[in-house]
């Protein structure tokens, strides 16, 4: 039992030795003789030794696969073409993760190197940088022995945030562009919008990848976006990333009419006026005005851009019409329409004063007539009634005596031409007549029509009724020209 003991202690002791033989490093004591790369001269400066590493680039990457660090193969080639070696003396018990060498022709490959020469060693240091950890590589100036001197963490830089909204100013519902494809070292983006108000109305978020977003603001004033990024261990952004959008204050239209309701205003003019309108944050600079019927049918329309935004029409019909004006700030926002509906009437009561030359019972009893009296037109063009009454002045003497007549006549027109028919009195052209009823009739066509006032030609043929009297001794003409206003 004794004798059992005893050997499993030796057994533990020797295991401890041998593990604590492999824990130790191994002491390179000189440099030189295990050249990795063939070297002419003693000491060799950076750049034959940057250009000796390209032509080894096949053992290297094999050397690089024998350390377990073939990830690190091309970051090392990459960097080395643009590093700057720095020369360093590393001190006795400095030690090294691993170093290559050549042995009978052969890569090697030898871990945790501690260097115990009698003096310090003077190598080329220089430094490879990958997933946010710095490699320094030396390489021992006597022989270039590729060598892993010590890893470090390195912090991935700070994100720096970039925030570029475009264009600055638009209209409701325009796109506006947001961009932060210039924020750099970010794994993330993230922009906060904030209204007229300042509450908050959205966030977006955004990848490097994906920089870029579009999105229409619905309502006018001032938007404020905030924008900021996360590095790739989540840590964020510090610098100022801010930018501002204006959209635009749609104008206000104003709109007023002449008249309300528009009597009588066919064939007159009639203003429309949007020069009350207004916008908030511009001025106004187009009013666009349309005409429609009672249908909805357009009518005429018209676009001013000169101050004060007034429209004169003049209407040919009567009827019921809207009118719809918008107008446009100088930023080409449009207001919202505003809209009025009006009558126009046509005026079809008027004065009339009429006169000319009148020959009773032919040429024999010369006249000149002059009367006045009222019309109305009871279907506009088309019908109306007349009502008139004066005197005729004699021109001859004896047998023929001034006398005083009136009419009442409906007339029919077609366009400017027109006939009318109706009853007369007149009191006796001569002392040997009485005063008569007669039958009038005329025939006649304007000669300007002004809508409110009318100018006609006319002839007229007058012939008593009842018993004894005849056409050929009882008959009047006229041919007349008559005013209405």
């Amino acid at each position: 039992m004794k004798r059992r003991s005893l050997v499993l202690a030796i057994i533990v002791a020797l295991l401890l030795t041998a593990v604590a033989g492999f824990a130790q490093p191994k002491k390179l004591k000189e440099i030189g003789r295990y050249t990795f790369v063939r070297i002419k001269g003693t000491v060799p400066t950076q750049e034959v030794m940057k250009r000796l590493v390209d032509l080894y680039a096949g053992d290297i990457k094999y050397g690089f696969d024998l350390a377990g660090d073939g990830e690190l193969y091309l970051p090392f080639m990459e960097q080395l073409k643009t590093s700057t070696f720095e020369e360093k003396s590393l001190p006795i018990g400095d030690r090294l993760m691993w170093m290559l060498f050549r042995s009978r022709g052969k890569v090697k490959l030898v871990t945790d190197v501690e260097w115990a020469g009698q003096k310090p060693l003077d190598v080329f240091s220089f430094y490879v940088i990958k997933d946010w950890k710095k490699y320094e590589f030396v390489m021992p100036k006597p022989c270039g022995n590729i060598s892993l001197r010590k890893i470090e963490e390195v912090p991935p830089p700070e994100a720096v945030c970039s925030l570029v909204v475009s264009p600055v100013k638009v209209n409701i519902k325009d796109k506006v562009t947001i961009d932060m494809g210039g924020t750099r070292n970010a794994k993330a983006m993230s922009v906060d919008v904030f209204g007229p108000d300042g509450a908050k109305i959205a966030t977006h978020k955004l990848t490097p990848e994906a920089a870029k977003i579009t999105m229409t603001l619905d309502k006018p004033g001032d938007y404020r976006f905030q924008g900021g990024a996360v590095n790739l261990i989540d840590k964020p952004s510090v610098n100022p990333c801010e930018a501002k959008v204006h959209v635009n204050f749609p104008p206000v239209c104003k709109l007023t009419i002449s008249c309300q309701p528009c009597l009588n205003y066919v064939g007159r003019p009639v203003v429309f006026d949007a020069s009350g309108s207004s916008d908030q944050d511009g001025e106004v600079v187009r009013a666009n005005f349309e005409i429609t019927d009672q249908a909805g049918n357009p009518v005429d329309k018209f676009s001013d851009s000169d101050k004060p935004f007034t429209w004169e029409k003049v209407f040919l019909k009567p009827g019921t019409y809207a009118v719809t004006c918008v107008v446009t700030d100088d930023f080409g926002a449009v207001s919202e329409p505003q809209r009025i509906v009006f009558e126009v009437t046509q005026k079809r009561s008027f004065i009339v004063v009429e006169g000319g030359p009148l020959f009773a019972k032919g040429s024999h009893g010369p006249y000149f007539d002059v009367r006045a009296g009222f019309f109305y037109k009871i279907i506009p063009d088309r019908l109306s009634i007349l009502l008139s009454g004066g005197g005729a002045l004699a021109l001859k003497g004896d047998p023929w005596k001034s006398f005083v007549l009136a009419d009442a006549l409906l007339n029919v027109h077609s366009g400017p031409a027109f006939v009318g028919a109706g009853l007369g009195f007149s009191t006796k052209a001569r002392a040997d007549q009485k005063g008569a009823v007669e039958l009038v009739g005329e025939v006649g066509a304007d000669v300007f029509n002004h809508f409110n006032s009318m100018g006609s030609l006319f002839f007229e043929a007058r012939g008593s009724l009842g018993e004894g009297r005849s056409f050929s001794k009882n008959h009047k003409f006229l041919l007349g020209f008559r005013l209405l206003f």
